[in-house]
C-alpha cells in the first residue's frame, strides 16, 4: 500500500509542477488540474483509510485525512477572499485547495512562511535587470512581460513553496 502513495504523490508532485509551468506561461490554472489533484488527493485517502488499522485516527487525527480537509477548505477559502478582493487570479483561488489538501493542517505555518519568503524574493527578483547574453531566451523574455505587465503568477509561487514544505520532513 505504501507504494500506491508514494506513486500518487509523484503523480501529484508532476501534475503541481505542470500547474506552475501554465501558471508562468499563460496566468491561467485550468480546472482539470485542480480537479486531477483533488481526485488523487481522495484515491490517496482512501488508501490510507483501506491500509490503517485504526480508522477513527486516521480519519480525525489533525495530522489525518480530517486536518487535511480542513486545511484545504480554510485555504480555499482564503484564496476566494483574496480573489474577491482582486489581489488573485481564480486559479491561484482554485489551486490552494489541493494544495491545502496535500500540505495538511501541520504544514500550514511553514507554507505561509515559505509563501512569504518566496514572495519577497520574486519580488526582489522582478526589480533586477536581465543580462542582455540571455534576454532573447524564451524564459527570459517571458519574465520581461511578467515585469511590465506587474501580473505576478502566485500559482508558480505557491506550488514551490507546497513543494518545498512537502520535501521538509524527508530533508529533516
Amino acid at each position: 500500500m505504501r507504494d500506491v502513495v508514494v506513486f500518487i504523490n509523484s503523480i501529484s508532485v508532476l501534475l503541481f509542477l505542470y500547474a506552475a509551468w501554465t501558471d508562468f506561461r499563460t496566468w491561467k490554472i485550468p480546472n482539470t488540474i485542480v480537479l486531477a489533484l483533488v481526485t488523487l488527493y481522495a484515491l490517496r485517502a482512501m488508501v490510507v483509510i483501506f491500509s490503517s488499522e485504526d480508522v477513527g485516527a486516521a480519519l480525525f487525527a489533525s495530522s489525518g485525512i480530517g486536518g487535511d480537509v480542513g486545511a484545504g477548505l480554510l485555504m480555499f477559502m482564503l484564496g476566494v477572499v483574496l480573489w474577491a478582493f482582486r489581489l488573485f487570479g481564480a486559479g491561484d483561488a482554485k489551486l490552494f485547495l489541493p494544495i491545502g489538501l496535500f500540505i495538511g493542517w501541520h504544514g500550514m505555518l511553514p507554507f505561509s512562511f515559505l509563501l512569504l519568503v518566496l514572495g519577497v524574493v520574486t519580488l526582489l527578483v522582478l526589480r533586477l535587470p536581465v543580462p542582455l547574453r540571455v534576454a532573447h531566451l524564451a524564459f527570459f523574455m517571458r519574465i520581461g512581460e511578467i515585469r511590465a505587465s506587474r501580473k505576478i503568477p502566485y500559482g508558480v509561487l505557491m506550488v514551490f513553496a507546497a513543494l518545498l514544505t512537502l520535501a521538509l520532513p524527508i530533508i529533516q
